[in-house]
């Protein structure tokens, strides 16, 4: 039997699983997150030790016994001064090098995909893309709130607050998000939202991100404006995975594979807006829903790194579970 490690990091929190090659999940963790640009680098071996140590205990093995693992670590190749470090702490934790490490957005193109050639499309606080073709990966986007992640929860949020400025002042017709947006952050007096976002909040982009929710609600109450960045959003996405396809190599004539993961996609009118803007683009794209989530994917990355990828059976059983 062999076993697979499958390690997903994220801003809010770090994911194991362990798994076996007939699809048998042996044992799982959450610790906090191993997002290192605030705390250093330094974090990163504590939490992996932490979680590691705590799948080991569960499924009553040691770290010798994991055939092969992966490490899906949030912010991984956007320090190259860092890269090296990042890839030898696994190293102390196992004690082998039985491992590769890459940023968690290897975890989601597994998950959704299933660790087959396409691209995932991920859309949370912040967006990219993630695809794979005949071993070689790419990247598109994860440019960061500031001047990228386009689709993304952040940048709904910010083009929703910049729109609750305009209808406040009467340059925008005032629609439902006016309301919305006054309930959501508790003001009387429009000019308040600076404070709370600025002062109370820091500018914090978890926080802000949150507020695209307040833009869905606004767009389902008829809201034109909070209905066109929803739409503004979808088409963006659709546009970052273009670009994947086309720095992939697929030809025209290919299938093309693609998914999604990430909280922005529960939001019935981007899903349904990506998947007609998708529609709409000249390559052939086959739109998945979701196999499995990240964690599982990053395992499922492990077993593929080790040449021994799951069978379809094995799938079924962990989509089965």
């Amino acid at each position: 039997m062999a076993r697979y490690l499958g390690v997903d990091g994220g801003g809010s929190k770090t994911a194991f699983v362990l798994l076996d090659d007939a699809g048998r999940v042996l044992a799982e963790a959450r610790t906090a997150s191993c997002y290192y640009f605030d705390e250093g680098i330094e974090l990163v071996g504590r939490i992996l030790t932490e979680g590691v140590s705590e799948v080991c205990r569960q499924a009553g093995v040691t770290t010798a016994d994991i055939d092969q693992a992966f490490f899906g670590l949030p912010g991984y190749g956007e320090v190259s001064s860092d890269i090296v470090h990042l890839d030898a702490l696994p190293r102390d934790v196992l004690g082998h090098d039985r491992f590769s490490c890459d940023n968690d957005m290897v975890c989601g193109w597994a998950g959704s995909l299933g660790a087959v050639d396409g691209i995932n499309v991920i859309s949370g606080t912040g967006s990219m893309t993630y695809g794979e073709r005949r071993g070689r990966g790419h990247r598109v986007g994860g440019w960061s709130e500031l001047f990228g992640d386009e689709g993304s929860a952040y940048w709904i949020a910010a083009r929703g607050l910049n729109a609750f400025t305009r209808m406040s002042d009467g340059r925008l017709p005032r629609g439902p998000l006016v309301d919305l947006v006054r309930a959501r952050v508790e003001i009387t007096s429009d000019l308040d939202v600076i404070d709370v976002v600025m002062n109370r909040w820091k500018g914090q982009r978890g926080r802000i991100a949150d507020l695209a929710k307040t833009v869905v609600a606004a767009a389902e109450q008829g809201d034109e404006v909070a209905a066109r960045i929803l739409a503004d959003a979808s088409g963006e996405l659709a546009e970052i995975v273009e670009a994947t396809r086309v720095e992939l190599g697929f030809s025209g004539d290919e299938v093309v594979p693609v998914s999604y993961s990430g909280g922005v996609f529960s939001a019935e009118p981007v899903r349904s807006g990506f998947e007609q803007a998708i529609a709409a683009l000249p390559a052939r794209y086959e739109l998945r829903t979701p196999l499995l989530g990240p964690a599982i994917g990053a395992a499922l990355y492990a077993a593929k790194r080790a040449g021994s990828p799951l069978s379809p059976h094995a799938l079924d059983v962990l989509r089965s579970r």
